[in-house]
């Protein structure tokens, strides 16, 4: 019996090469994203050989990319940007605007319209999430507040893109595609599109948050694994068509709230958890769909092109980010990640790139320079990202306009004049107020022990100091910040930030400055503790190894007591 196996077909040769090219591409210490690129490109229609069915390939793909977004949703907090807000608001925007016009001027230069322009520059203007997280994972600094500003820059480049992805086809009439048509009243298609979205945004907001999670607990307590897994996938689904079908939006915007009124669940860990392998197999095959696509021939025919898109990509919005995140006085640390962070494209710029020529906005071409820039610019982000403190070393020690830029005038790298200087003397050097931090200082401040804190989150350094405590912006392993602190005639160091990759530094100049003084450090390993024992670091608490010792305390004094109430 002869029937179409086109659908497994496609969804066999896209995973099958996928893993293949994806473990090919970790092998060569690459993303495996540029592996899934590279397998679209060998089962596309624009090399020899087998070719996918491009119709099933973009169906599958907008599954992957309703999964995709309803991944962002579902861990989009609000809390955690709201945390690096005066930075990750401002910094964002204002490097979307400008690599946003670097494009536009590259399409005008080419020939191109102001709106195929506008499209090109904004699909060359956002990160990848993906791409991102796994290079801070990488280099163990997701937590750290460099990472924090990295992940809050890049959730607010993914809520304009969303924004955007929700008004280009109301705009496109205007804008030479082939959207709402030029001669309608451009307010009245604005305010019909905006409306739609402001009822579906009520609707999952009043409606949504409340009876998709309830619905979650109903289907948790039948004590299904299968059936749990189906209740996630099916509200990302069928939210997203619902939105569209019913409001007129976009499939990836209905995905995104979906994930965000799970968010509100007490589930919402296990629905990450029991969605993601589905989520990373849609994923692949998106990402596979995206590179068939790309025609390599553009390398031939466009070389100079192609460069100007990779210098875009890698120099002009990551130079873009450096200035910002200076002028808005952070260190010269942050200002470097931040921008290695940046420069790569990846998944939302695939789907701006799509829309944009589904609406026959831009020309064939302009998605082929976005793929390619995208794929080069993601194999080369490890060497961007290893580049970082050869660069920084380079900066401080050849350029004095970088050191007073970094710190010139900046109020919050300097302790304020009227601070006792009685509590300057004895004190402890707090490093970092995050989590840990914050309930140190707690214990602190109970107790009546002075203390400095120094944190690179100038935002939590300006709370605390209206709250009359003592603290200084920016990252202690500079000796300028540590002498701010007072650290020759502090008693004792406590290094209580996760990031752990700059503590020798800090140790080294606090001891430089006052021999005598006391470290305590914190450690997430017991190898980098071993390390750090070996190196006479102090004292060093393992995270693992205190929570282990609390629960076995409790324990024994839980049995203790239950011993001894019978003989009471």
């Amino acid at each position: 019996m002869h029937h179409n196996v086109s659908l497994i077909t496609t969804i066999a040769a896209a995973l099958g090469f996928g893993l293949l090219f994806g473990m090919a591409a970790v092998r060569l210490k690459l993303p495996a994203l540029v592996g899934y690129l590279a397998a679209g490109i060998l089962i596309g229609p624009a090399t020899p050989g087998f070719v996918a069915d491009m119709a099933l390939a973009a169906q599958l793909a907008e599954i992957g990319v309703m999964l995709l977004m309803f991944g962002v949703g579902l861990h989009f907090s609000l809390k955690d940007l709201l945390e690096v807000r005066r930075i990750a608001l401002p910094g964002a925007i204002l490097q979307i605007a400008v690599a946003t016009a670097m494009g536009i001027g590259l399409a005008r230069l080419w020939g191109w319209s102001f709106g195929a322009g506008l499209v090109f520059g904004l699909a060359l203007s956002v990160a990848s999430t993906v791409v991102l997280l796994r290079a801070l994972e990488d280099r163990g600094i997701l937590d750290s507040i460099n990472g924090r500003i990295a992940v809050g820059w890049l959730v607010v480049e993914d809520l304009v893109t969303v924004l955007v992805l929700v008004l280009l086809p109301a705009l496109s009439g205007w804008l030479g595609g082939t959207g709402a048509p030029a001669g309608n009243s451009l307010w009245l298609t604005l305010a019909v599109t905006l409306g739609q979205v402001a009822a579906f945004i009520l609707f999952m907001l009043i409606v949504g948050r409340k009876l998709f999670p309830w619905l979650l607990w109903k289907v948790a307590r039948t004590g299904s694994r299968e059936l749990f897994t189906l209740c996630v996938i099916a509200a990302a689904v069928g939210i997203a068509y619902g939105s569209s079908e019913i409001f007129g939006v976009s499939f990836a915007l209905g995905a995104f709230f979906a994930g965000m009124v799970l968010r509100e669940s007490e589930l919402s860990h296990r629905a990450a958890q029991e969605s993601l392998p589905l989520r990373d197999a849609f994923s692949v095959l998106f990402f596979v769909s995206v590179g068939m696509l790309f025609d390599p021939k553009v390398l031939i025919q466009y070389p100079l092109h192609v460069l100007a898109v990779v210098a875009v990509i890698i120099f002009g919005k990551s130079l873009a980010a450096f200035v910002l995140v200076l002028l808005l006085r952070y260190p010269l640390n942050t200002a470097l990640t931040v921008s290695a962070s940046l420069a790569q494209i990846g998944e939302f710029s695939f789907i701006l790139a799509a829309l944009g020529m589904s609406l026959g906005m831009m020309p064939a071409e302009a998605q082929s320079f976005i793929l390619a820039g995208a794929i080069i610019s993601i194999a080369l982000n490890p060497l961007v990202f290893k580049a970082v403190e050869p660069l920084q070393a380079w900066i401080r020690s050849r350029s004095a306009l970088a050191r007073r830029l970094e710190r010139s005038g900046d109020p919050l790298a300097e302790l304020p004049m009227t601070i006792d200087q009685n509590k300057l003397t004895g004190q402890v050097v707090l490093v970092g107020y995050g989590r840990v931090g914050r309930r140190i200082a707690e214990a602190l401040t109970e107790r009546g022990v002075h203390f400095v804190v120094t944190e690179q989150n100038r935002e939590l350094v300006e709370q605390l100091r209206q709250r009359g405590i003592p603290a200084v912006a920016g990252n202690a392993a500079e000796p300028a910040v540590l002498i701010q602190a007072h650290i020759a005639r502090a008693s004792m160091l406590v290094v209580a930030t996760p990031d752990t990759f700059h503590v020798r530094s800090m140790i080294e100049i606090a001891r430089a400055l006052n021999p005598a003084i006391q470290t305590v450090v914190r450690s997430h390993s017991e190898n980098e503790a071993t390390l750090l024992k070996r190196e006479k670091a102090g004292k060093v608490f393992i995270g693992e190894h205190e929570l282990a010792m609390g629960m076995v305390n409790y324990i024994v004094d839980s049995l203790e007591k239950a011993q001894d109430g019978p003989a009471d």
